[in-house]
């Protein structure tokens, strides 16, 4: 079954003539060597370039210091008796239309992703686009602003020698300056190649020369220390852009690399704005270029995967690839201008940036935050939504549960109390809406199905007035502290089904999504009139998705288990240099192999399930299932899922292939253990009393049999 659901501007270049004039801009630590430009233009004048205290222009001459009128008609002058090569400039055709002369240029039909800037600018002009409180210096950009901003960086890159399809790494975390950067890449129809800035110099440089990369835009001179020693000799590095911090601290750093111009935020900003100035005075300046608009089809960025099998492998994304998420999400985001979204994962995932994507294209506000930040800042800004990942419900989830047990006895019974109404309430809810899941084929009895609706709405009804108490008593509290007052989506990996019954029990829209990098990457998510648990719901627009045989890869009806397959517009152009890789992923017929195990819930027009024909729900990675030495084939999921709902188990895998019995790696909550060791009176001393690794792994032993007792595989008794 098929479900569906650039170039530098002449101005700043000439070969060397008898009257040769120069252009010093004013700086204080590098001079450009001309090798990092391209091939000069036949111009009059020979300019030299010095970058300091970017903005202040000077022009002098042989015969003196001339104005910048003076220089302008000089290159008027000699333009009009020489013919001269053009050079290809690329665009983005709605954001650098006006540079081009194209009149009624539509802003409703974007052709590249820098085309978002200019259609929202003529949308929400001044309102807030971003709101970045925790760097230095705090941010808060307006539309209008940050498509400024986007334009003087992109010119600012073209100014040091950045031309059309090169690569530009782009290593750096969440923040304003970070989507300007990319976004400013984007536009000069260059490449970039991202990456976080916890990464290791290894794979930092891996991903560097892997992808081809030509210039390197770094968050902030301490990542540039780090990566300085191990790029200087082993990558080519034309120059270094940094995002954030003092570029004059870098001269008193012995790490650094000789000889490579390194730029501040500002200089690149400030150049951009002056060269954009130039660019619209001077006619003859424009007509110097043959200009070609990007193409949808052309090449946005390449991001690596996380190479858990070996290297990462660079996945392709074109512009057409990103602006499917762009134009396909509104069913799962219905947001409107104004509404307020907190950012706080890393950008170089395509899930985050393929949202901010999104939402930037409906007009509302983002505010940058981290997990430092991240309880003050939902409870400052009280945003409408939360894109985020389920280690960050879950740290909600486990903050307010720590909150509700510190609480008096006599409270704490109450509060608990009402939260399992509520659970029981949404569970008999779900069953008489019809939103649960069944992989069965046959229609129910009408009869069966009759009665069990009945049931359930009456029992949904006597247990309502509770469920609002405790909307009134306990939920409201609990909302204000965290606001998220539309929804929080959830991605990049399996939600726990506790957390998720918790967040729909008092009323916090939790919608799951599903998808990878190389499918851009959502091409399924839950959504807000249809928010099914253990599912991550139907396929988005103009997406199919298939479950196939992982044998024969022949196609399985609704209700069977097999490899999810999917096919749509955003699935990538390919993996970098890796054909084969390519092959292996997608088929002829433009099928990406997830490598995920699921299934297809079959359609109903009765019970429990009717609502629910089409959705799909995942149950591991097909890589992941473990085969035991006794022939067993276990999904270690399940597992994990049960056993990580312990307060004392951060994190826990599963593992034992080829085994006799199953294993477990497990990350203790050491605190939480010491409170239980505590309360079973295994130590008697004071509270800084440690507990040898033996009494740990008794009380994680008996821990994990509580848990997995329900499992097909359970904690042996030792």
């Amino acid at each position: 079954m098929i479900v569906h659901g650039g170039l530098l501007n002449p101005l700043f270049q000439a070969p060397s003539m008898s009257d040769s004039m120069s252009i010093a801009i004013t700086s204080t630590n590098y001079i450009v060597s001309p090798s990092y430009h391209r091939r000069r233009p036949p111009f009059c004048c020979q300019f030299q370039y010095q970058y300091v205290n970017a903005g202040t222009v000077f022009y002098h001459g042989k015969k003196g210091t001339r104005d910048r009128v003076s220089l302008l008609n000089r290159i008027r002058a000699y333009s009009e008796s020489k013919t001269e090569e053009k050079e290809v400039r690329k665009y983005s055709p709605i954001l650098e239309s006006q540079l081009v002369s194209e009149k009624n240029v539509s802003t409703a039909e974007l052709k590249a992703i820098p085309d978002i800037w200019r259609s929202s600018a003529e949308k929400f002009g001044d309102r807030v686009a971003l709101v970045d409180p925790h760097h230095d210096p705090p941010t808060n950009m307006t539309y209008n602003q940050l498509e400024e901003n986007i334009l003087n960086f992109c010119e600012g890159l073209r100014v040091i020698g950045i031309k059309p399809c090169e690569k530009v790494a782009l290593f750096a975390d969440n923040s304003c300056r970070w989507l300007v950067a990319d976004q400013g890449i984007m536009a000069t129809g260059a490449i970039n190649v991202v990456r976080g800035s916890k990464s290791s110099v290894e794979e930092l440089l891996h991903i560097y020369t892997h992808s081809e990369s030509v210039a390197l835009v770094v968050d902030n001179p301490e990542l540039y220390r780090r990566v300085a020693t191990g790029f200087n000799s082993k990558a080519s590095v034309r120059f270094v852009i940094l995002l954030w911090g003092d570029k004059s601290s870098l001269n008193s750093h012995s790490h650094i690399m000789e000889g490579i111009p390194a730029y501040s935020y500002k200089e690149i900003i400030d150049m951009g704005h002056e060269h954009r100035t130039l660019l619209v005075d001077l006619h003859d300046a424009r007509e110097k270029y043959v200009y070609e608009p990007i193409k949808s089809d052309d090449v946005a960025a390449v991001i690596y995967t996380s190479g858990t099998t070996g290297n990462p492998k660079g996945v392709m994304l074109t512009h057409s690839n990103l602006l499917h998420q762009v134009h396909n999400l509104w069913d799962i985001i219905p947001a409107r201008p104004g509404d307020r979204f907190v950012s706080m994962l890393p950008p170089w995932h395509v899930y985050e940036r393929a949202f901010e994507y999104f939402i930037f294209s409906l007009g509302i506000e983002q505010v940058y935050t981290n997990v430092k930040y991240l309880k003050d800042d939902l409870r400052h800004y009280q945003p409408q939504f939360i894109i985020s990942v389920p280690l960050i419900f879950e740290t909600l989830y486990n903050g307010i549960q720590k909150q509700i047990s510190t609480s008096s006895a006599i409270r704490k019974l109450i509060e608990l109390s009402l939260i399992k109404i509520s659970l029981a309430y949404m569970e008999f809810k779900n069953i008489y809406q019809g939103k649960c899941l069944s992989r069965t084929q046959k229609q129910p009895c009408f009869i069966t199905a009759t009665l069990d609706w009945i049931y359930a709405r009456i029992i949904a009804a006597i247990l309502l007035p509770l469920h609002l108490s405790a909307k009134k008593l306990v939920y409201t509290k609990i909302h204000s502290s965290i606001g998220i007052s539309k929804a929080g989506i959830c991605g990049g990996g399996s939600l726990p089904l506790h957390v998720d019954k918790f967040f729909e029990a008092i009323g916090t829209k939790v919608q799951v999504g599903y998808g990878l990098t190389e499918s851009s990457p959502v091409i399924a998510a839950r959504q807000p009139y249809l928010n099914v648990l253990r599912s991550v719901g139907r396929p988005i627009r103009h997406t199919e998705i298939k479950v196939v045989d992982d044998e024969t890869g022949e196609d399985l009806p609704p209700g069977s288990k097999g490899i999810v397959k999917a096919r749509g517009t955003q699935i990538m152009q390919g993996y970098y240099k890796n054909p084969i890789a390519t092959k292996q992923a997608i088929d002829e017929d433009g099928w990406l192999n997830t490598g995920d195990i699921g299934w297809i819930c079959p359609s109903h027009s009765l019970g429990r399930s009717r609502n629910s024909g089409g959705i799909i729900v995942l149950e591991g990675r097909a890589k992941n299932t473990i085969v035991l030495s006794t022939g067993e084939n276990v999904e270690p999921e399940q597992i994990e899922e049960v056993a990580i709902r312990s307060n004392l188990i951060q994190q826990i895998v599963v593992i034992g292939q080829d085994q006799r019995r199953l294993g477990a790696i497990i990350v203790p909550n050491k605190e939480e253990i010491l409170l239980a060791s505590k309360n079973a009176s295994m130590s008697a001393s004071s509270g800084n009393a440690q507990l040898t690794k033996d009494q740990m792994a008794g009380i994680l032993s008996q821990e994990l049999r509580k848990w997995t007792s329900d499992c097909s595989f359970q904690k042996e008794r030792t």
